[in-house]
This record gives C-alpha cells, structure tokens and sequence, in this order.
C-alpha cells in the first residue's frame, strides 16, 4: 500500500509540475477554407503537380503570393512566405495529415477543403467534393 501511495504522489506531483499546457502540445491555432481548383493543380512554372501536400500547398502559393484565388478560398496568417509554405508541405506529407480518400479527392478532382493549422501539424478534410 505504501508503494502504491508514493506511486501516486509521484505522479501527482509530476502532472502539476508539468502543468497544463503539457497535454496540448500541439494546440490548434486556427482553420481556413480553400478549394484545390484546376490552378491549384499545376507549379507556378506550368508543370503538373502530382501530389496532394503539393497542390494544397500550390494553393496558398495562388493566394499569397500570386492573388490567384479562387471564390470559395480563405486566408490564412500562417503560409505567406514559401518557406512557411514549404513548412506547410512536409506536415501535409506526415501521416495523419490526410487521409487517402481526402488525398485521392484533391488529386483527381476540384475539393472544397478544410486546413486546421496546429503549432506543429496541419489536418486536411473534405468539406465538399
């Protein structure tokens, strides 16, 4: 019993010094609303992107440095310099970013999406396909 009380006094004692912000370490900052259209889907230089993390990212590219937007498109305080936008790009190709219908939809068509913007990770869904 005694271990079991210094156990569980350990633990206490580490969780308050951890304090709360420990279990949130990936807090979500904000969202924004973009449609991947057939601009999204080609590089600013005219080549076909291939990939979903690229297009999305091409996306932002169009709304901030180009003003190629598309009607449905939102903006966004997190992607505005291409090395935000290629930060942007690799946490698209983590796992658990997309999932492979979202990234299927993006590829092979003109989805309305949802991009939550986490400190450290982004989450794609489908809002309209």
């Amino acid at each position: 019993m005694r271990t079991f009380r210094t156990v569980t006094a350990a633990g206490l004692l580490l969780a308050s010094l951890l304090g709360p912000g420990a279990a949130h370490a990936d807090d979500m900052l904000g969202s924004y609303v973009a449609r991947i259209s057939d601009r999204d889907h080609q590089a600013s230089d005219g080549y076909a992107l291939d990939s979903a993390a690229q297009m999305v990212r091409q996306d932002r590219a169009n709304w901030h440095k180009f003003h190629r937007r598309d009607s449905d498109d939102e903006g966004d305080g997190w992607f505005r310099t291409n090395d935000q936008r290629a930060d942007l790009q690799r946490m698209l190709q983590r796992s658990g970013a997309m999932s492979s219908s979202t990234k299927r939809a993006i590829v092979n068509g003109e989805p309305l999406i949802q991009v939550d913007v986490y400190e450290n990770s982004v989450r794609v869904s489908i809002l309209e396909n």
